[in-house]
This record gives structure tokens, C-alpha cells and sequence, in this order.
């Protein structure tokens, strides 16, 4: 499958604080994505309701699930709370569904994971990360960022001071970008499994049976 479009790239934070360092990450991400040649997008969660508190067709929820499976990779950037993600970050992920119908909204998408310290350097919500974009049955690259003491790490204007820490974000975009690349013409293929097909063939086999016995008299 050729692709005549940019790559598609989802950008959520975790922080509602009107200067917000997970969306200033975020949002220096994005600008070095579009210099790459990536089309970056948002989804804004302040308006997202408490998981399960309103149903699905929430217009939020909805808008969240669109710009998923608008996406073809995305990038998480959290705040470190207490040891681990924000609770913010975790809601916008309850949100999306492993399955809607017969898609499988995350399956196959590359991720790349970021997150901002109050105090010294931390790997522990980047680490949660990993572990629920596997879970999301995602790709997620190798590098990642983490920013030690944020509030000193950004100019008033939002973007990121020249720095290490911007060298990193700039490598993991980067990285983000090419395996995007690499990988969305490949999704059907990288994420075709033995026991999905058996349950098919075995699925179709049962309708072809019970089509031939045709109903009860």
C-alpha cells in the first residue's frame, strides 16, 4: 500500500495546569514533527468526562476515538505524579477501546513516550507508558524522554530551551517519525496472528455448517 499522505501523528498530555510542562513537551514534540514533515494533531481533555461516568457517544469521547483512528502513531507526554503517570493521561487512555466492531483502533501504531519531573531525572512514567502501549498492542520506539526539573527547561514563550534534554526530544521525534514510516504500510502483516485466523476459519466453518442444516422444523 502506497501512502500519498503525511504521517498522521497524535500528541496527548497529561496536565489541565494553565502552564502545563507534559503540554509543553508535547507541543515542542509537534513542532519538530511537522519540521520532519509529519502532520501533528491534539486531542485538548478538558472537557473529558470520568471513564464510564456518561456513555460512549460522549462528544468528546468520540472526538478522542477519531483522532485515534485518524493516527497512525502517537506521542504521550505525562507529568510524574506520585511515582507514575498522571491520572489525566490514564483517563484519555481508558477511553480508547481495543476493539470498535471489527477495528482494533491502536493495534499496529507507533508510540513514543515522554514525561516531565518536578525534581531529578525519573523513568517511572515513561515506564508505565511502555507498559500500556503494549498492552494497546502498540509499537513503541526504543528512545524516549524524560526531563528532570521542567520548570527551568522552557523559554516564556512555551518552547524548549536549547539544551540535551531538547536534543533527546528532537532524537525520539526523529526516531518516531521514521519508524511511522516504516511500519504503517506494514501494519496487516506485522500484526496478523495464528490464533485470529484459527478463530475465524474455525468461526466460518460452524456458519457453514449450520447454513447447510438450515433451520429447526
Amino acid at each position: 500500500m502506497q501512502f500519498d499522505h503525511k504521517p498522521r501523528i497524535l500528541l496527548l498530555y497529561g496536565s489541565l495546569r494553565e502552564r502545563s510542562y507534559s503540554r509543553l513537551l508535547a507541543e515542542e514534540a509537534a513542532r519538530i514533527l511537522e519540521s520532519l514533515g509529519a502532520e501533528a494533531r491534539f486531542f485538548h481533555p478538558h472537557d473529558l468526562p470520568l471513564h464510564g461516568s456518561v456513555p460512549e457517544t460522549h462528544p468528546q469521547v468520540q472526538k478522542l476515538r477519531e483522532l485515534v483512528l485518524w493516527s497512525e502513531g502517537q506521542v504521550w507526554s505525562s507529568p510524574e505524579m506520585h511515582g507514575n503517570i498522571s491520572g489525566l493521561l490514564k483517563l484519555q487512555i481508558d477511553w480508547i477501546p481495543l476493539s470498535l466492531g471489527a477495528v482494533r483502533p491502536t493495534q499496529g501504531k507507533t508510540l513514543a513516550v515522554m514525561q516531565v519531573c518536578g525534581g531529578s531525572q525519573s523513568y517511572n512514567a515513561v515506564n508505565t507508558l511502555r507498559i500500556l502501549g503494549r498492552w494497546m498492542r502498540m509499537f513503541t520506539i526504543p528512545n524516549q524522554s524524560s526531563v528532570p526539573k521542567a520548570y527551568q527547561e522552557f523559554n516564556e514563550d512555551g518552547t524548549m530551551k536549547d539544551s540535551a534534554y531538547r536534543d533527546r526530544v528532537v532524537d525520539v521525534m526523529e526516531e518516531l517519525y521514521k519508524f511511522t514510516l516504516l511500519l504503517r504500510d506494514k501494519v496487516d502483516e506485522l500484526t496478523d496472528r495464528y490464533s485470529e485466523r484459527k478463530a475465524e476459519t474455525e468461526r466460518q466453518a460452524k456458519e457453514i455448517v449450520s447454513q447447510s442444516i438450515g433451520p429447526n422444523p
